[in-house]
């Protein structure tokens, strides 16, 4: 009997045939654990995927959230991000899953969201023929954590089946099937203070800490990161990606926080 991923109790995996055919990954959490994720449902902010039934009224500009609103009213960041969507909220649960993965070095933590986010991916992206960027670390940080998050997750992201791979030689074929895609590592990143440690303010006037050496990219692009909390991370990445030549630039986020 397997054990749960995050609370190590034996659990009864309940079984479909798409986990017995391997086209679904097999569950990796107890029933008492997935009670306690909270996926993100509609109204959400059409930019950020904030749900907007936590808000009070005031803070709701017709379909977007405030803190968007004033994004999109800033000249420098303007039509940076087009839309950031995320699978989870920052719960108690979610808080405590990403310390055992992030900080405690649990790296099997992110197989628990595996197929959920499989199946996130299909539902908002998979049609698209875009290039996969992960939010990069530093070279400090990615020695002290041993691994980057957003690579990550970035693995996960559901592979081509067979069916999938032949229809590629039809056309129409991006009406059907998922669309290939390309995950590449184009962004660097410098050394800096932990966003964690920062207020609003201070992440959005900080001084831009990505890099890419590529250029004429002409491509549409998806940022993977695992949190969007204010959103200055990803538009700052997108931000450079767009001067290298970037048609669009999109996130999936694991957790909107």
């Amino acid at each position: 009997m397997p054990l749960c991923t995050i609370c190590h109790t034996p659990f009864d995996p309940p079984t479909t045939w798409r986990h017995t055919l391997t086209i679904a990954p097999q569950p990796k959490l107890c029933a008492k654990c997935v009670e306690q994720l909270s996926l993100i449902t509609p109204p959400i902010c059409d930019i950020c995927g904030r749900p907007l039934k936590e808000l009070a009224p005031e803070y709701i500009y017709d379909t977007i959230c405030y803190d968007c609103y004033r994004w999109e009213h800033d000249p420098t960041w303007s039509q940076t991000l087009t839309r950031n969507r995320s699978l989870y909220t920052y719960n108690d649960f979610m808080k405590e899953a990403m310390a055992l993965f992030k900080f405690r070095g649990d790296y099997a933590v992110i197989y628990a969201f595996q197929e959920k986010l499989q199946q996130f991916y299909k539902q908002h992206y998979n049609k698209q023929d875009l290039l996969i960027v992960p939010i990069p670390l530093s070279n400090e940080r990615l020695h002290e954590r041993g691994f980057n998050q957003a690579e990550a997750i970035a693995s996960l992201l559901p592979k081509l089946n067979l069916l999938e791979s032949i229809a590629q030689l039809l056309p129409l074929k991006h009406f059907f099937f998922q669309q290939p895609f390309r995950i590449e590592n184009i962004l660097t990143r410098t050394h800096h203070e932990k966003q964690s440690k920062k207020s609003r303010t201070d992440r959005i006037h900080a001084k831009n800490v990505f890099s890419t050496n590529t250029q004429k990219i002409n491509k549409p692009i998806l940022l993977i990161d695992d949190i969007y909390t204010t959103g200055s991370t990803l538009r700052h990445a997108a931000k450079v990606l767009k001067e290298a030549g970037a048609t669009s630039v999109s996130a999936l986020t694991l957790i909107r926080g």
